[in-house]
């Protein structure tokens, strides 16, 4: 009898990145907010895009939006997103990086609130 307990997934494949993020994060509660609001940012650059792609960045990701700190997120300008757009180390899709400021300041609305 196969153990399922104990036994990576096929989407694992062999990449070590995706490895060590299915063996250490994947299917893990969650409760810290800086790391909650690291994956709001991750999964929504993710969307129409490959997991393994926004893992490949994560570090690039870090850099451009402060440790994933959500007040100084949630105080960048419109300068600063000009600065993203030049920055290798994201996806450089305007979009993406209004909306993850747009949503810093919304994850910090309902820190108040709960």
């Amino acid at each position: 009898m196969k153990d399922i307990i104990n036994t990576r997934c096929d989407w694992a494949g062999t990449d070590e990145l995706y490895i060590k993020y299915h063996d250490e994060e994947w299917g893990r509660l969650v409760t810290d907010d800086k790391t909650l609001f690291e994956f709001l940012v991750l999964e929504s650059a993710q969307a129409g895009l490959a997991w393994i792609t926004i893992l490949r960045k994560r570090e690039g990701y870090k850099k451009a939006f402060h440790h994933f700190d959500v007040e100084q997120v949630a105080r960048m300008t419109s300068e600063d997103i000009e600065q993203l757009m030049q920055f290798d180390g994201i996806i450089r899709n305007r979009l993406k990086i209004k909306s993850t400021i747009t949503n810093a300041k919304l994850f910090l609305t309902i820190q108040k609130e709960f």
